[in-house]
Formats: C-alpha cells, sequence, structure tokens
C-alpha cells in the first residue's frame, strides 16, 4: 500500500508541476476548466493523498489526478504544440 501511495503522490506532483508550467488560456481553448481551477483540484487531491492516504478520499484525489493527466494534459499539450505538418 506503501508504493502505490507514493506512486500516487509521485503522480500528483507530475500533474501539479505540468499544470502550473502551462499557459493560462490553453485549458480554456480546449474547453476544460481554467487554469487556476485545475491547479486547486490538483493541489488539494496532493494534500489528500500525502495525509489520508488511499482510503475513500484518496481514491477520491487519485481519480482527479487521472482525469488530468489522461484528459486534460495530452489536449493542452496539442493545443500548445501546434499543427503537426
Amino acid at each position: 500500500m506503501f508504493a502505490l501511495q507514493m506512486v500516487a503522490l509521485a503522480a500528483a506532483v507530475f500533474a501539479v508541476f505540468h499544470a502550473a508550467r502551462q499557459r493560462k488560456d490553453a485549458f480554456t481553448a480546449v474547453d476544460k476548466l481554467t487554469k487556476p481551477i485545475w491547479l486547486g483540484v490538483l493541489v488539494a487531491s496532493l494534500v489528500v493523498i500525502f495525509l489520508f492516504g488511499l482510503n475513500l478520499l484518496g481514491l477520491i484525489a487519485i481519480i482527479a489526478v487521472c482525469v488530468y493527466l489522461v484528459d486534460v494534459r495530452p489536449r493542452v499539450d496539442d493545443i500548445q504544440r501546434g499543427p503537426r505538418w
């Protein structure tokens, strides 16, 4: 369980770092929540995972981090890269 919690913490730290480095308008350009909202969700998730571990609140926090990493991050990266041709 400890190893899973460390992996979840690492993913949350990566997600917070990634979201903080992105342009503010990139989030709204891909029809997602704004950058401050995503940063708030991710920081809150990081704190919950750190303090509570993998209980029910921790699982909700992990789901929030996974949504960012799987859905939001690729679209934000694509919009900032521009066309691929």
